[in-house]
């Protein structure tokens, strides 16, 4: 806690006698500055002890000491000391009257008293205080990082994050869904803030928001994660009062630890560039053992299992920048959202002018783009491009050592010259799930 008035009349040494508004001692005091000026509210800021002689004031004057003391109480000064033994033997009675009617906490000062006790001794409360918050904001790191190293990874981080706040918290991913909150009601607050969200995902990261609580509602604070253009996901924190300097540190070693869940690692990045320069879908589905070599211990696991590879090709970007157009990019994300909700390793990497996914066969990243390309909204937006293609999913490989590879059994794929060209499967029909994966685009 900080300083108070109370804590000051109840220090042993400094010997202060309340005189008027003792119901008001536990008002927290900022500084304690010396002052002998008639008016000295130019020179406070509020939340001081001021301490006086009266030596340029006539404190015994009722007309003179009245609007000194309003002053000083619209200026936001939390209390007075009078010093006797010095110009006053004793406190002038219409000093203590002004004091009581304006609501200003009167202290008397022995002259064995000298101010710069009064001074040293707020200046080593505020110093305790502040060495309390950074403590128990260095402790909630420790209890965060904890927590992030844990089995329950981000959920744990939130619920942690939450004890410390005294509050609750939520995590939003990069499509501005609630995929995890602290304690569980909180979901429900955290998705009433769907619009906030949004527009803080607008922002370039880091970027921040508080949204102003309506009556009878607490706090929130919203952090974008990531360190890129586009927020990688958003954390709100939801308080009965504005945030403390312990809380504060809780808050920004959560948002960094929630990056770095979030956001992808250089070693992944890395890994991405290599298989991209080797062919990705070459790699994945003609050559497995070239492509676990690759990936070594990042997609080894995607590798081993059945998994799809999903070629979304619809033109170039808008603008003619290079990489993969806005529908492929949109389904690229939204297959990755939903791999992230799941905990499913999912490797997308731009090829020319089509993006490529390798993503668990069955699984939710592979779910989440198949609704995407069967969608109006989807199907719209592929249409709209020069050459019109819908994203296809090719038939589900397997990694086989006794046949030499991934798609042995359902299928070989070939490459040439670095385009990614899956044998169509059998008895084709129509388009869209059973139909050629990310054929070639058509010549212009």
């Amino acid at each position: 806690m900080p300083p108070t008035l109370a804590s000051l009349v109840h220090h042993s040494a400094l010997k202060l006698t309340v005189l008027a508004g003792g119901d008001r001692l536990d008002t927290p005091v900022r500084w304690a500055h010396v002052s002998e000026l008639a008016d000295p509210v130019p020179w406070m800021e509020g939340g001081e002890l001021l301490l006086t002689t009266a030596m340029k004031i006539d404190a015994a004057d009722p007309d003179t000491v009245r609007p000194y003391v309003r002053r000083l109480v619209r200026a936001g000064v939390v209390g007075l000391g009078f010093a006797v033994g010095v110009n006053y033997e004793r406190t002038p009675p219409a000093l203590v009257d002004a004091a009581a009617e304006a609501g200003l906490p009167l202290l008397e000062v022995p002259r064995r008293t000298p101010f710069i006790a009064i001074s040293k001794a707020v200046s080593a409360a505020i110093a305790a205080e502040q060495y309390r918050a950074v403590t128990a904001g260095f402790e909630a790191q420790r209890e965060l990082t904890r927590a992030a190293l844990g089995a329950d990874g981000p959920a744990g981080v939130l619920a942690r994050l939450a004890a410390c706040l005294d509050g609750w918290a939520a995590l939003y991913d990069a499509s501005g869904t609630v995929v995890a909150a602290a304690p569980e009601w909180a979901t429900r607050r955290a998705s009433r803030l769907g619009a906030q969200v949004e527009r803080l995902r607008e922002r370039s990261a880091p970027a921040s928001a508080v949204v102003a609580p309506e009556e009878g509602e607490d706090r929130v604070e919203l952090q974008s994660l990531g360190t890129g253009r586009r927020a990688r996901g958003v954390l709100a924190v939801g308080t009965g009062a504005p945030l403390g300097t312990s809380e504060r540190y809780a808050v920004n070693s959560a948002v960094a630890l929630l990056t770095l869940a979030t956001e992808r690692s250089r070693a992944l990045h890395q890994a991405e560039q290599r298989l991209a320069r080797s062919g990705p879908a070459d790699a994945a589905v003609g050559q497995a053992d070239h492509a676990r070599d690759v990936a070594g211990e990042l997609y080894g696991a995607l590798l081993d299992a059945p998994f799809r590879v999903a070629g979304c090709g619809v033109g170039a970007a808008p603008g003619g920048r290079g990489g993969p157009g806005r529908p492929a990019g949109r389904a690229g994300r939204r297959g990755g959202d939903a791999a992230s909700r799941a905990g499913e390793a999912v490797l997308a990497v731009p090829e020319g002018e089509r993006l490529v996914v390798l993503a668990p066969d069955g699984g939710a990243a592979v779910a989440a783009c198949a609704e995407f390309a069967e969608t109006a909204g989807g199907a719209r937006a592929v249409r709209a491009r020069r050459a019109p293609r819908r994203a296809a999913f090719g038939r589900p490989s397997r990694r086989s050592p006794s046949r030499g590879g991934a798609g042995a059994r359902a299928g070989r794929a070939r490459g040439r010259r670095g385009r990614f060209r899956p044998a169509a499967p059998r008895g084709r029909r129509g388009t869209g799930l059973r139909g050629r994966a990310a054929a070639r685009p058509p010549r212009p």
